[in-house]
């Protein structure tokens, strides 16, 4: 499904799938709390990179799964 936004044009489906990746992957190693509530701040990571020209869902979801965890550091 594509949304316009603006002038973009955005994949829901992409950005979907990749925030449900990386969620899964996160909830499992405690990073994110287990609920059914969306993380804005991962939702951002993704959509962010996804405007930026990622179009890959498993690369979108790794990237955003290393973005995440390094900001935790900080």
């Amino acid at each position: 499904m594509l949304v316009e936004r603006g002038l973009q044009v955005m994949n829901v489906e992409v950005v979907g799938d990749a925030y449900a990746i990386a969620a899964n992957y996160l909830r499992r190693s405690g990073a994110i709390p287990d609920t059914l509530a969306t993380n804005d701040r991962l939702l951002e990571i993704i959509v962010q990179m996804f405007q930026r020209g990622e179009f890959n869902r498993l690369r979108l979801a790794n990237k955003a799964i290393v973005k995440f965890e390094a900001s935790e550091l900080v």
